[in-house]
C-alpha cells in the first residue's frame, strides 16, 4: 500500500492523477491522436470545497469521465489547434502517392513554424485565415504554395465542421480574392521557337543523343513521369501505338517507384505519327544492351536509362532542356525562353487545338480528367489563330501582305 499514490487527504489517486504541493489537481492523457494533455481542477470530487479565492470548476473526477467518453467517441479535445486538425485530417488519408504525401508534410512543416499553427480552432475566424495567407504570401511563400496549404487547411476546417467541433469553416473563399496570384504562367512554345530549339539539339555533337526523346515530348503529349517509365512492350511499333498505363517516379530518399497514372482518364493508348514511330525506332536500336535490366516494382526494359544504366526521371529531362537552352542561347542572339518537359506537353496540346482537333479528342489524348483543363487551351488561342479559323470558314478574306503590313502601320 506505501507505493500508492494519495492526495493531502489521503485518498487514494487512480493512474493519470495528480496533485501539486499547492493542492490542485490533475489529470494527464493522450487524445485521440495520441498528443499528452493535462486538465486540472481544485477538486477531486464533487463534495470538495474550493480553496478561497480560486475559480469554482468542475471537479477533476468528472473532467475524467467527460474525457473518457470523448476519447470513446473519437472527439477531439475542446482545445485542439490548426497543426493537430490537419495531423488528424491527414491521419484519414490512406493510401495516397509518395508525392502527394510529401506535400502533406511540406505544409504540416509551415504550420509548425507558424503560429497560426497553434490556434486553437475554434478561435480561427475567418479574417485570421484571411490574414494568415496574406503573411505567408508577404514572407516570400508563391501563389502555388499558399495554394497547396489552403488546399489542405480548407478540407482539414471542413471535417471539423462536419464532425459538429465548428459550426462554420473559415477558409471558404475564393483564394484569389485574398492573395495575387504572381505564379509564372507556362506558355506553349511557338512553332518557330520549337523548331529552333529541336534543330539546334539534333545538330549540336553533346546535346543530340536527346533529341529523339525531346522530339517524343514535343509531339505526344506524355507527362514526363508516363514519359521516363515507358518499357519496350509499352511501344506497339505495327499498330503504332503508345500504352500509357504507369509512371516512374522518384521518392523523397531517391528511390523510384513504379505508380498508377495521375487519374484514371490518363490510361490511355496514344496514336503515333510516323515520325514518332521513326524516333521510338532509333531510341530502341540505341539503347544499350544490358546483360541484367533494372527492375522496378516488376517493370523491366526502360527505354531511357542515364550513365549508370538506371531509368531516368523527370530530373534528368529537366536538367537536359535547362543546359540546351542556355547553350543555345549563349551562341544565338535570338534567345530561347525556358523549356521544360511540361512545356513541350503544353505545346503539344496547343499545336493540336491550333490543328482544329475536337476538344473531346484532345482531352483523351491529354489523360486530362477534366474538359475544362483542355478547354483552357482553347481559350488561349490568339487572333491569328481566330483569323485562320474564319478564313477556313470563308468568314472573311486572306488580305494581300502589303495591304495587311500597311494596315499594321
Amino acid at each position: 500500500m506505501s507505493g500508492k499514490r494519495r492526495d493531502n487527504k489521503g485518498r487514494l489517486l487512480y493512474p493519470g492523477e495528480y496533485q501539486d504541493a499547492t493542492g490542485r489537481y490533475s489529470y494527464k492523457y493522450k487524445d485521440v491522436i495520441g498528443v499528452r494533455r493535462t486538465v486540472y481542477s481544485w477538486s477531486l470530487i464533487p463534495t470538495d470545497r474550493v480553496p478561497q479565492g480560486k475559480k469554482k470548476d468542475k471537479c477533476l473526477r468528472d473532467k475524467i469521465k467527460d474525457i473518457e467518453k470523448d476519447l470513446s467517441r473519437g472527439v477531439w479535445h475542446d482545445n485542439m489547434n490548426v497543426l493537430e486538425l490537419v495531423e488528424r485530417y491527414l491521419m484519414t488519408k490512406t493510401g495516397v502517392r509518395h508525392s502527394t504525401r510529401s506535400g502533406y508534410r511540406f505544409v504540416q512543416n509551415i504550420l509548425k513554424k507558424e503560429p497560426f499553427g497553434q490556434l486553437p480552432i475554434h478561435k480561427v475566424k475567418l479574417s485570421d485565415a484571411k490574414l494568415f495567407l496574406i503573411k505567408l504570401q508577404r514572407d516570400g511563400k508563391g501563389y502555388s504554395t499558399i495554394h497547396s496549404v489552403r488546399g489542405v487547411l480548407r478540407p482539414a476546417f471542413q471535417m471539423a465542421v462536419d464532425d459538429e467541433m465548428l459550426t462554420k469553416n473559415p477558409f471558404q473563399f475564393h483564394l484569389s480574392t485574398v492573395v495575387v496570384n504572381d505564379s509564372v504562367k507556362r506558355e506553349a512554345l511557338s512553332p518557330a521557337d520549337e523548331k529552333r530549339f529541336l534543330e539546334f539539339v539534333k545538330e549540336d555533337p553533346h546535346f543530340s543523343c536527346y533529341y529523339d526523346g525531346m522530339f517524343i515530348l514535343f509531339n505526344t503529349g506524355l507527362r514526363i513521369s508516363e514519359f521516363c517509365g515507358l518499357t519496350k512492350r509499352d511501344i506497339d511499333f505495327e499498330n503504332g501505338v503508345i500504352y500509357v498505363d504507369h509512371q516512374l517516379q522518384r521518392t523523397r530518399n531517391m528511390e523510384c517507384v513504379i505508380e498508377s497514372t495521375k487519374t484514371t482518364c490518363g490510361t490511355r493508348r496514344i496514336p503515333m505519327s510516323e515520325e514518332v514511330r521513326e524516333a521510338f525506332k532509333r531510341v530502341v536500336v540505341n539503347r544499350v544492351k544490358l546483360k541484367k535490366e533494372p527492375m522496378i516494382d516488376g517493370y523491366s526494359g526502360f527505354l531511357f536509362l542515364d550513365k549508370d544504366k538506371k531509368p531516368m526521371v523527370a530530373q534528368h529531362w529537366q536538367n537536359y532542356f535547362k543546359r540546351a537552352v542556355q547553350k543555345y542561347n549563349t551562341l544565338h542572339r535570338l534567345q530561347l525562353p525556358a523549356i521544360t518537359p511540361h512545356i513541350c506537353r503544353h505545346t503539344y496540346c496547343s499545336k493540336m487545338a491550333r490543328a482544329g482537333m475536337n476538344p473531346k479528342a484532345l482531352q483523351y489524348l491529354m489523360g486530362h480528367a477534366e474538359i475544362g483543363v483542355t478547354m483552357n487551351v482553347y481559350t488561349h488561342l490568339g487572333e491569328d489563330d481566330a483569323r485562320e479559323e474564319m478564313m477556313k470558314l470563308g468568314l472573311i478574306e486572306q488580305a494581300e501582305p502589303e495591304i495587311h503590313a500597311f494596315q499594321l502601320g
